[in-house]
């Protein structure tokens, strides 16, 4: 029965725990800002994101209550959706993006439900997080210490990548005299598997719908027994 589910269960083991790993670790060990940088162009710069992917923002503490719960009623989905496409038997690429997009999203929720509460002065670790990370947005909800009740608390981001800086002429519409900087999103493991996984699907798109419209002969042959 497993190895029908071999595809995403190690698909999205594997992304949660280097997820989580990279997370806990930069979240242990490193005060909010610049950590390194192996070019200008590839920074590794730990960030606090309340809000969604990428570092953007919705709606406050409802709003982060809303994304909370949309994401993990979007995971169950999700999950649902791969049991589908396995009894289905569809192309196991698709299967892999799918489950890709499945554990960038659990990986996200992984932080804003359980990091809020756990990394509370000194809890699990030996560091005191409150210090480290300064973020009071949504911390006067909760008198329990640490920065965030479940549910509130923010998305670690690491990966920063700008790579091309320029700036828009005067006659450019809308940005015309502005400075641009490509690419400006600070963004983590768990966001990439989800790209990642979305990428697949639209590259792939035609393989993975031929593959799903043909009809294999074990599949013929046993509907004829069935129907005997």
């Amino acid at each position: 029965m497993l190895k029908r589910y071999k595809i995403p269960l190690i698909t999205v083991l594997s992304v949660l725990f280097i997820d989580q790993f990279i997370k806990i670790y930069i979240k242990a060990n490193y005060p909010l800002g610049e950590v390194g940088r192996l070019a200008n162009w590839c920074i590794l710069h730990f960030t606090e994101n309340p809000g969604m992917a990428f570092g953007f923002e919705f709606g406050g503490a409802f709003g982060k209550l809303a994304l909370s719960v949309f994401r993990i009623l979007a995971c169950v989905g999700g999950a649902f959706y791969i049991r589908h496409m396995i009894k289905k038997r569809e192309h196991a690429g698709f299967i892999f993006a799918v489950s890709l997009i499945l554990a960038g999203a659990i990986g996200n929720i992984l932080d804003g439900t359980f990091y809020g509460l756990i990394f509370d002065r000194g809890t699990f670790f030996d560091h005191d997080f409150n210090e480290y990370m300064p973020y009071d947005g949504i911390a006067s909800l909760t008198t329990r210490g640490g920065y965030a009740p479940s549910m509130y608390g923010c998305v670690v981001d690491m990966f920063y990548f700008p790579i091309l800086n320029g700036h828009f002429p005067d006659w450019f519409p809308i940005w015309g005299g502005e400075d641009f900087q490509f690419f400006r999103p600070i963004f983590n493991f768990a966001d990439a598997s989800i790209s990642a996984g979305v990428f697949i699907i639209i590259l792939f798109q035609k393989r993975f719908t031929k593959k799903t419209n043909e009809v294999a002969p074990n599949d013929i042959a046993t509907d004829l027994n069935a129907s005997n």
